[in-house]
Parts: C-alpha cells; sequence; structure tokens
C-alpha cells in the first residue's frame, strides 16, 4: 500500500517574478543610461551602432539577476539567518550579475 502525498504545484512564471524582473530590467537600463549616454565624442574606432549591445545586454543581467532574487525566495521561510544569508547572496549575485552584463557590454568601446 502506498501512500499519495497531495504535492500543489506552484507555478513557475507568476506576477511577482514577471515584476521582480521588470525591476531588474529597470536598474540595469537606468545605471547603463547613465555611462552609455554620458558619452559625448565617441571614438571613432567604435562601431557606428556601438550603444545597442549595452543598452541590451545590460538590462537582461539584471533580469537575470533579479529572477536569481525570486528563486531564492525558498530559503527566506525558513530562519532569520536563512533570511539573512539568502538576502546577502541573492544581492551580491544581483551585483555581480550587473556589473558583468556591463563589462560584456561595453567590451570594444568603453571597457578596455
Amino acid at each position: 500500500m502506498t501512500t499519495q502525498q497531495n504535492l500543489s504545484e506552484r507555478p513557475i512564471f507568476t506576477k511577482l517574478l514577471f515584476l521582480r524582473m521588470l525591476l531588474g530590467t529597470l536598474i540595469g537600463l537606468g545605471l547603463i543610461s547613465l555611462m552609455v549616454f554620458g558619452v559625448d565624442h565617441p571614438s571613432p574606432d567604435w562601431p557606428k551602432y556601438w550603444r545597442v549591445r549595452p543598452l541590451i545586454v545590460t538590462p537582461l543581467a539584471g533580469a537575470v539577476g533579479a529572477a536569481f532574487f525570486h528563486f531564492t525566495s525558498l530559503m527566506r521561510y525558513r530562519t532569520d539567518w536563512m533570511r539573512l544569508l539568502a538576502n546577502i547572496f541573492s544581492f551580491l549575485v544581483f551585483i555581480i550579475g550587473l556589473w558583468m552584463g556591463t563589462v560584456l557590454g561595453l567590451v570594444g568601446t568603453m571597457w578596455n
């Protein structure tokens, strides 16, 4: 005889995930816009549409970092220490991901 467990299926893509990813995208877009649109005289060696890549890559990195923050939410409901460690770890992953997105977006132009 086997026991049957009632496991509720939680959807992966929720409205909260969408909102967090949108916030991460806006943070990435805002930070990279300050850098990209602050260049008055770009180098003639740079491609004609050099601004496009950083304006796409960095917000995507912000969205992925925010999604990671969302998926670590299961660890936040355990103990106070787990909540603190999950928040610190998620924040570090978000910052490192945003930095890597900025580097990948600006390599060959502003990032030498």
